[in-house]
């Protein structure tokens, strides 16, 4: 996603917020390791590095502003930890996540594989589905490969 600092700026103003150098610094970070999927203490050391000045209590504070106005999104991966990333900014639904029960790398998918399924509900019950979170745990490609390497 390229990041588009307008926009984010205009949700900030219209909710009487500015885009400061801070919260710009974490929408950076989150920018730079989207694939990553980090939490508030993580996103902390990255933006530490571009803005010394910074403090956790501001990376914290920032990110849940940044949450409460649909901006980031958390996520929630059981493994006791909030991971954050970078909202869509309009109405789609949150992407499904592929998470490795091996190294815990998360791998985003951003096709919305399930609309059939929601038409069904909206069909069959009057139920709107909104929003839903899917998250498939499994195996990654490298981690099978190392798997596989392994036994030979």
């Amino acid at each position: 996603m390229n990041m588009n600092y307008s926009a984010f700026e205009k949700i900030l103003k219209s909710n009487g917020y500015k885009l400061t150098t801070q919260r710009k610094k974490v929408l950076e970070v989150l920018q730079e390791k989207e694939s990553q999927h980090l939490t508030a203490d993580e996103i902390y050391k990255h933006v530490k590095k571009k803005c010394p000045e910074i403090g956790l209590a501001t990376v914290y504070r920032t990110l849940q502003l940044l949450s409460d106005l649909g901006i980031t999104e958390t996520l929630n991966l059981d493994d006791g930890f909030v991971r954050y990333e970078i909202g869509e900014l309009n109405d789609k639904h949150h992407h499904h996540h592929l998470i490795c029960e091996k190294c815990n790398t998360v791998i985003g998918i951003e096709d919305d594989m399930l609309d059939n399924i929601e038409d069904r509900f909206m069909n069959d019950y009057g139920f709107k589905v909104t929003n839903h979170v899917v998250k498939f745990y499994g195996v990654c490609s490298n981690c099978q490969k190392k798997t596989k390497e392994e036994h030979f």
